[in-house]
């Protein structure tokens, strides 16, 4: 590993708690129904967890019923990266924050209109910055 990389990883676990790194930065996910967003519904912003960038409104947040919150679109073209994942042997759209890299969830198919898109995320990639 590159020493940048070191510096870069030592960064990340000084900010972040072990569960955080953990998904944030390992490409794990937290037990359905168990995060700290799955049911708010309050309005505002959900910023990335690891470098703070908006990534979705909460007016696109529903209740998909898959245990993780759930948003049929991003805030802004551009900010959310999807990359092929093929782990645990399924077919999926891995979802990253394409300011840095930080593991948000998958994005599916399977959503309400007006996009047809569910980006199921876990509740520790993200940071709700409320409405005033």
């Amino acid at each position: 590993m590159a020493d940048s990389q070191k510096d870069d990883e030592a960064q990340w676990r000084a900010k972040l708690s072990p569960e955080e790194y953990r998904i944030c930065r390992e490409k794990g996910t937290e037990r359905p129904f168990t995060g700290e967003y799955c049911h708010e519904m309050a309005e505002g912003t959900y910023a990335c967890k690891c470098c703070g960038h908006p990534l979705f409104d909460a007016a696109s947040k529903y209740d998909a019923g898959c245990g993780w919150p759930s948003f049929y679109q991003g805030l802004s073209e551009g900010d959310i990266a999807e990359h092929p994942d093929v782990s645990h042997g399924m077919i999926r759209t891995e979802i990253t924050c394409a300011h840095c890299g930080c593991h948000l969830g998958h994005v599916f198919e399977d959503g309400p209109a007006p996009t047809g898109l569910r980006y199921c995320v876990n509740s520790a990639s993200l940071t709700l910055k409320k409405k005033v």
